[in-house]
Formats: C-alpha cells, structure tokens, sequence
C-alpha cells in the first residue's frame, strides 16, 4: 500500500533529477518564461454536461435516457460550481450543450425525430450538431424551458467568477440537420444549396449528383444493438447524396466514416484551389482589427457566415468563448474571417482550437486569430510516454522547445474526451500518476 502511494512521488523525482542532469541548457533557460505563461493562462474544466449530475448506474447496454440515466443543466448548482472554481477554474467548458442529432422522441416539443441509422448510440455524438440554435433537450428538466436552463447556468458560472465555453463543429453538421430554434429569417444549412451541382462556392453542402445516400453496414454492427425502433430500417432519405463529414465522398460510406455527420462547404473546390481570396502576407502578425477590415466587402461563401451568425448568437446569450472541433479542417481564412468578427463584438472571447498538425500551428495562431491550441502532439504525447516508462524525462524539454516561440498560445492537458483516462490500462492506470504530471 505505502509502495503504491509513492510511486507519482518517485515519478516527480525523476522529472526533476532528469531536468538538472539534461545537457541541452537552451531548452532549460527556456523554462521560466513557459512556466511564467503557464502562471497567465486560464484553466479550462471540460465536463461532459450529460454525466456531470447523473447517479443512475445502471449501464445497460444501449438503454434508454430512462433506463441509464441523463445529468441536468440544474446539476450545476451554485455547491457543484463553488468546488470546481476551488480548483483554480477560470473557464468551464460545457461539452454537449447544442442540439445534437439522438435517439429520442421529443415531436411534442416541435422537434423532428433523428433516424437511428444516422446516429451513432442512443444519446448520440455532441459533434453530430442538429440544431446550432437550441440546446440538448436531454439536459433539461423543462423541455419546453431548455434555453431558458441553460440561460441560467450561464448566469451561475458567471456567479462563481467562471466563464461559459463550448462546441463549436464548424466542419461538419449532422446528417439529418434541421433547425427549430433559429432566429427569423435565419435560413436552414443546405436550404438554397443548388443540389444539382457537385460544388458551388454559396452552397453549405458538396453533393453526389444522381446518387442517393445508403446507409453503411457492417457485420459487427447492429443498429441500436438489435432493439426495435419505428425509424431504425437500414434506410435513410437523401437525394442526392452528401459528402460525408470526414471527406468521404461514396454515396455510401464505410461504417468507419463520420457517416452521421456531412460535410461543410467553406468554399474548396473538390480538387482543393480556393473560392475565396488569400490573406496577405502583411496580416500575419497583426491584430484582428486588421483582419477584420480585410474581409470587409468581399463576396464569401454562405457558410461563412451562417457560422458567424451562429457564434455571434451564443455570445448574445452570454457565452464567453469557444472550443473548435477539428479547426484544420477548415481553411485558415475562414478562421481570420470568424475570430476577427467575434473579437469586434467581445474582445475577450475565449477561442481555443483543436489542431493536431504542428506545421500549421502557427498559422492558426498568426492568421486564425486563435487564441490557444491544444499541445497535444509533442507535448501531451510526449509527458504520456513518460508516465508510461515509454520515454526518458527529459525528452519533456524537446517537446516544449519545438513551440517555444508560440507557448504563450499552447493549452495543455492530460485528459480531454477524445484520450484515455490517465487510470486507464492503456494509459497509467491509476490517476495517481497524474499528479507529478500536472506540474
């Protein structure tokens, strides 16, 4: 027992007799200043808000939100909130708040039924985006009130000295996309897209022309395990059929494919060139100011801006900022385009990106107007095979040099949705580890 406790103890001992004994005495002067930016950033607590309050453990395979249980908004109580801002939170990212496409039948509350042949699971994928207008009705106590529980969340967080964050999916959209909460006069992805044409620049969607869409099969893979359900028959209406959100362009993708999800158009042509104009060299290291008056009078693809209006929304309903999922896979212009016009109507907002490619760090940084990354690839991966035995610890001085120059901009992490637990098997496998890693 005594042995097992030691052991993050131990680990944080090697960090720091490997980091004296470490001959490279550039990437150790480089460590005040990243720990000083470390003592600046904000400190993100990303909590999945359907299984923050749920108690129900039954776990059976495939169950109902009935069976298996679902948290609340109203979870977040001002106790829940007090302890999360006690750990040095400044930002709460909310994962799962939009309406994402899922298997439940909410048609008395005006909301369409998703097809379970297009989802995937029962409580769906929070990057499946069905409605960027409204909020889960799964989180809500009042369905009928569910923007108004998420108002009040927001107005909690804000209570506690913390802000708002969340999801925003700008590469793809559910594939049974259709919005019931949008403003007037606000039109549907894909409602004027010309489906006759594979591309053009204002459509939201790229099309297969002729094609209609077949749902994937696979012999491992039984729609909602086997149970019955009146929508679940192998089929699913689109015509023509769209590209698929991974960039599978098959009328029928493989199962593996991000089939519940379809492609964004943002103005790239099928063979890749460009529909919209570059930026200049000269905007690169200035302010969003700049870029904001760059991309005045300019004709833009559509999608633009119906994602500019949707972010501009949420911070009208008091979000703070934003997480973007898979931002590489959208051009850097759109994001000079969209962070520049979020920052002219708050100067604060909060926008982190996830990018895994460290070559185009920095152009996210200097043209996209981001204002963190995620430090995955170097620096998580690297601190995770320490943790493991897999690396030396001082490999950890390599990883952060390759962005010193950028670190003020790089958010770390041990732990976000899409890793392993640091308890799991196939990371440390128990969370003990994690400690010495956290400094």
């Amino acid at each position: 027992m005594k042995k097992s406790v030691y052991v993050p103890a131990l680990l944080c001992s090697a960090l720091i007799t490997s980091a004296c004994s470490d001959n490279n005495e550039t990437e150790q002067q480089q460590a005040p200043k990243q720990a000083q930016n470390e003592l600046t950033k904000p400190v993100v607590y990303q909590v999945f808000t359907r299984l923050f309050g749920n108690t129900q453990t039954a776990n059976v395979p495939w169950g109902t939100k009935e069976q298996n249980g679902v948290g609340k908004f109203s979870d977040f109580n001002d106790a829940a909130l007090k302890g999360i801002k006690e750990l040095g939170t400044t930002h709460v990212w909310y994962t799962g708040v939009l309406h994402h496409a899922l298997v439940g039948d909410y048609t008395e509350y005006g909301i369409t039924q998703d097809d379970p042949d297009v989802v995937k699971g029962r409580a769906g994928s929070p990057y499946a985006i069905k409605d960027y207008y409204d909020v889960n009705p799964d989180l809500a106590i009042n369905v009928t009130n569910r923007m108004g529980e998420f108002s009040d969340l927001i107005e909690r967080t804000h209570k506690h000295g913390m802000k708002v964050v969340i999801d925003i999916v700008p590469n793809h959209v559910a594939r049974n996309y259709k919005s019931v909460a949008k403003p007037k006069g606000v039109k549907d992805f894909g409602e004027q897209d010309d489906t006759t044409k594979a591309y053009d620049k204002n459509n939201n969607f790229y099309y297969v022309p002729g094609q209609s869409f077949q749902v994937p099969t696979s012999q491992s893979y039984t729609v909602l395990g086997g149970n019955t359900h009146p929508l679940a028959d192998g089929f699913f209406d689109e015509t023509p059929a769209k590209w698929t959100g991974n960039g599978a362009r098959a009328p029928k993708p493989d199962i593996n494919d991000w089939y519940e999800t379809v492609r964004v158009n943002y103005g790239v042509k099928p063979d890749g060139s460009y529909d919209f104009p570059v930026l200049p060299k000269e905007l690169e290291n200035q302010d969003y100011r700049a870029h904001y008056a760059f991309w005045q009078n300019k004709e833009l693809p559509n999608s633009w801006y119906k994602f500019r209006d949707i972010t501009l929304y949420w911070l009208d309903k008091g979000v703070d900022g934003f997480r973007y999922d898979m931002a590489e896979m959208v051009p850097v212009e759109f994001w000079s385009f969209l962070n520049s016009s979020i920052k002219m109507q708050k100067p604060d907002a909060f926008l982190l990106a996830e990018v895994y490619n460290p070559q185009m760090y920095r152009a996210y940084i200097q043209q996209g107007k981001m204002d963190y990354l995620y430090d995955k690839v170097g620096f998580y991966d690297t601190l995770k095979a320490i943790m493991q035995g897999k690396q030396a610890a001082n490999t950890i001085f390599a990883a952060q040099s390759q962005v010193a120059d950028i670190e003020a901009h790089m958010l770390h992490f041990l732990e976000n949705h899409d890793e392993q637990r640091i308890a799991s098997p196939d990371f440390a496998g128990d969370a003990r580890w994690g400690k010495p890693a956290m400094v």
